[in-house]
């Protein structure tokens, strides 16, 4: 009897060494293959997602070696299985339709994978949420917003995806100036302020073009405001709308060009005699004689 035991924790035991090999030497090759794929790669974009493959991949073939070898210890343990696969079909049929959402998710994470959509390190928008990748599982994507907070976002939820670092990004400059200013020299402040941040070592190589001015955008209740952007490198399009809206600001100012505040005209009405009415203004408000 105790030979008959130790025969068995022998050979249990053989299955789970064999099986904890089977995964060290797969995840071994996993990350070898992920590291010789990766330096042949020269975009970071395809890097980030050739390694968020790898992580996947490994996690999924350590569950299978692991599911295999818990079968193959019932197995050796005098346990059969014929109940449990029997049971597993009934079983399987009722979770089917409780775990849907559970499918789903692991559907549209394996979709997403394969097509790309989201890596690690990206910045996304996705079901309400937007943050950093920092976790991509065929479950869930795991975000991380600018305050710090840490979003899971299941897969089956994912209706749309919004990169916001895939390839390139704009940094989008929107500048109001007041009605009565000259838009062209504004532009032309605009156009030279880029000039110059693109010539700076420090913020040139963010760019990857040359900066685009739109022109007029729209007309606010108290300015005009003008429309423009760069061309940049993924993750650095607010970066450089920062700095060149930091330095538009000294531009400006320089050249007395006014970013203006809101202004309020009051017209008070007259009287029914025909004299001006009595003024009455409560609060803070700048009450202007006539048109700005």
């Amino acid at each position: 009897m105790l030979a008959l035991a130790s025969h068995i924790a022998l050979h249990v035991a053989l299955i789970v060494a064999v099986a904890w090999a089977c995964q060290w030497i797969l995840a071994r090759l996993i990350r070898g293959v992920r590291i010789r794929v990766a330096g042949r790669l020269a975009n970071e974009e395809e890097r980030r997602r050739a390694e968020t493959l790898g992580r996947v991949l490994r996690y999924s073939s350590g569950v299978v070696i692991s599911t295999i070898a818990f079968i193959l210890a019932l197995d050796a343990l005098g346990v059969s299985m014929a109940p449990f696969l029997g049971a597993a079909g009934v079983v399987g049929v009722a979770l089917g339709f409780g775990a849907q959402s559970l499918v789903k998710d692991y559907f549209s994470g394996l979709l997403m994978l394969l097509e790309g959509q989201i890596t690690k390190g990206d910045i996304v928008a996705v079901g309400g949420q937007s943050g950093v990748v920092e976790d991509l599982t065929l479950r869930y994507v795991q975000l991380r917003d600018y305050d710090g907070h840490v979003h899971f976002v299941p897969n089956g939820q994912i209706t749309t995806v919004s990169n916001l670092t895939r390839h390139y990004a704009y940094a989008v400059i929107d500048a109001g100036i007041a009605y009565r200013e000259d838009i062209g020299a504004a532009a032309e402040i605009m156009r030279s302020t880029a000039e110059r941040m693109i010539d700076d070592p420090a913020f040139g190589p963010c760019m990857l073009d040359a900066f685009e001015y739109a022109g007029v955008d729209r007309w606010e209740d108290s300015s005009v405001v003008l429309r423009g952007r760069f061309k940049v490198r993924p993750l650095d399009q607010w970066t450089v709308r920062r700095e060149f809206l930091r330095r538009l600001k000294d531009a400006f100012d320089a050249a007395g060009i006014e970013i203006p505040y809101p202004h309020v005209t009051v017209y008070a009405g007259a009287a029914r005699d025909g004299s001006a009415a009595p003024l009455q203004v409560s609060g803070s408000v700048h009450i202007a004689g006539g048109p700005q």
